[in-house]
């Protein structure tokens, strides 16, 4: 099993700018969405229509599972496909009107788009996730050659909040996820 922190989690998860999100629908069925995401406060946030399925199955039901792929790639050998890292949790999303978002967050993820009320459109809005439980990886922190031993590319540790409240940082990133 390999030997990560959750701080190096939190910075291989802000280094990328995709992730997926599971929940569940009204009826009980599994559904997921892939979205851009932003780490910040200790949480991952992603902004969607206020109308739109998952904002509504979010709303119904806020515990959520989150899977952050992790591109790797062999330097100098980069047409050689190789499977993502990845890190895997469990979270309890929360919902607020995008203009509330903090202003860096905002930057991220609007890139100075309007988010005054959408009329009939519906409004955008924040969903922040809380990471709960344990971070669960796979590849992170090993080389793309390490990954071929399951058991050693392995990973599991407590979710705590970030050390940083700005949490992307190229260099560790490139350590722990590149």
């Amino acid at each position: 099993m390999v030997d990560i922190t959750a701080d190096e989690v939190w910075k291989a998860v802000a280094a990328e700018n995709f992730m997926v999100v599971g929940m569940v629908s009204a009826r009980g069925g599994a559904r997921t969405a892939g979205v851009m995401h932003q780490v910040h406060d200790g949480r991952v946030w992603f902004t969607t229509n206020e109308r739109l399925w998952k904002a509504r199955h979010i709303a119904a039901e806020p515990n959520v599972s989150v899977t952050v792929p992790i591109a790797k790639r062999i330097p100098l050998l980069p047409w050689i496909r190789i499977p993502a890292a990845t890190v895997t949790f469990c979270g309890v999303a929360e919902t607020i009107p995008a203009a509330d978002l903090h202003p860096e967050v905002a930057h991220a993820l609007l890139h100075g788009l309007d988010v005054t009320d959408g009329g009939e459109l519906g409004a955008l809005i924040a969903i922040g996730i809380r990471p709960v439980g344990d971070f669960v990886t796979y590849g992170v922190g090993v080389s793309a050659m390490g990954m071929r031993d399951t058991e050693a590319a392995a990973g599991r540790v407590a979710v705590d909040a970030p050390a940083t409240a700005q949490a992307t940082a190229p260099a560790v990133a490139a350590r722990v996820g590149g």
